[in-house]
């Protein structure tokens, strides 16, 4: 489809969102670094938008695309920066042994429900469930909410019907959560937050902090299940891969690389927001036009993959964690990687023969316009006993 909308319209294609609300998704790779490079031209302001008298109240895109929402997506300028640096600092806090610790262990419990059984959806009972719930345990939850959270986040970023209802679950959630540590604080991301902002001359409010953790949650968990779910995919159908299944582990790492290229998890992202008229890629852009970030569009360019068939190795200039101010923090795509890549790794240590239950073309993708995951992953697998949280 990207290299259709490419051979049609160029570096930066015109295109439609639910209820006919139109705006630009940015394909080329040159293009997309201009526009997330500059974010004086190309901002994030999204109270910028032209198309806000046209939005309804129940539009289903509105929890990706906030109106007036006090979170550090839509923040800009030096209060962006502060907000930047506390999130980073609480999560580069977590130690990354009793992160990987963390996450193995509710790995296992997740294979532990299905291991006897010779057979498990890798999407719904596994891919899932974990991220959210690694992260929900890293914020200072109980481990106990977290399906509660996986159910609101699916439905927040899916787009659809329930996704106002999913987005008042997790904020109250998280509003809970934020009073909780105000008065009694622990060795967790919330109150390191809390902490930050204390410290800071003109402090965050809790609704600041709320919609913060809205975003870290969103942004950690959806597109690290993918991550997974993707790489799984690609080891099972892909003949370069197949060591990994059988107790290789050094193409684990470049597997996740090469889906990071090829089926990036977050395909499109809303957006920046032009605050003047411009030209980019041949297209005159009005003042306060929405510009949809193309990532999996510009990471497949012809123009710098030349070699589209070629493993990518270690090439990581890829744009699957944005480019720019707003990119994801480094602390968080490490945090991200740790649990994506312990998933895969408890999924080929704890399953062995672990086959396609169904021919690879039945499969199918959920259908969010903005990231892409599989709906289900279902596999085989000669039947292993439990481990009960006692594996070396």
């Amino acid at each position: 489809m990207y290299r259709e909308l490419r051979q049609e319209y160029g570096a930066v294609a015109p295109v439609v969102l639910d209820g006919g609300v139109p705006a630009w998704l940015v394909l080329g790779y040159r293009e997309l670094h201009q526009v997330t490079g500059d974010p004086v031209l190309f901002s994030r302001d999204s109270e910028l938008w032209n198309q806000w008298p046209n939005i309804p109240d129940d539009w289903p895109l509105l929890p990706m695309i906030g109106h007036k929402q006090p979170s550090i997506l839509y923040t800009v300028g030096e209060r962006h920066r502060e907000r930047a640096a506390m999130i980073s600092n609480a999560l580069e806090a977590a130690d990354p042994f009793q992160l990987r610790a963390l996450a193995e262990r509710l790995a296992d419990e997740l294979i532990d429900a299905v291991c006897q059984k010779g057979e498990a959806d890798l999407v719904a009972g596994y891919a899932m469930l974990l991220p959210v719930r690694v992260l929900a345990t890293l914020f200072g939850f109980a481990e106990e909410q977290g399906p509660g959270l996986v159910g609101a986040l699916n439905d927040m970023i899916d787009g659809r019907e329930r996704a106002l209802a999913g987005q008042a679950h997790l904020a109250s959630s998280m509003a809970r959560l934020v009073a909780d540590r105000r008065t009694a604080p622990a060795d967790d991301v919330v109150s390191r937050m809390l902490a930050h902002s204390a410290g800071l001359g003109n402090e965050f409010t809790d609704e600041e902090i709320v919609q913060d953790l809205m975003v870290i949650t969103a942004a950690g968990h959806q597109p690290t299940a993918d991550w997974i779910g993707n790489s799984l995919h690609l080891m099972l159908t892909d003949d370069r891969f197949a060591a990994s299944l059988f107790g290789g582990r050094n193409s684990v790492a470049e597997a996740m690389n090469e889906v990071l290229w090829e089926d990036a998890p977050t395909q499109n992202v809303a957006g920046r927001w032009a605050s003047r008229d411009t030209r980019l890629g041949d297209r005159h852009i009005r003042a306060g036009d929405l510009l949809l970030l193309g990532l999996q569009g510009a990471n497949s360019d012809p123009r710098v993959r030349t070699h589209g068939s070629a493993l990518t190795g270690g090439n990581n200039a890829h744009f699957s964690f944005g480019h720019g101010e707003h990119r994801c923090p480094f602390p968080a795509q490490e945090v991200a990687e740790v649990i994506a890549r312990t998933g895969i790794e408890v999924v080929l240590d704890r399953l062995p023969d672990i086959d396609l239950a169904i021919p690879a073309g039945s499969l199918t993708r959920r259908p969010s316009p903005w990231l892409r995951g599989l709906t289900e992953l279902p596999v085989t697998f000669t039947p292993t006993p439990a481990v009960g949280g006692t594996r070396a």
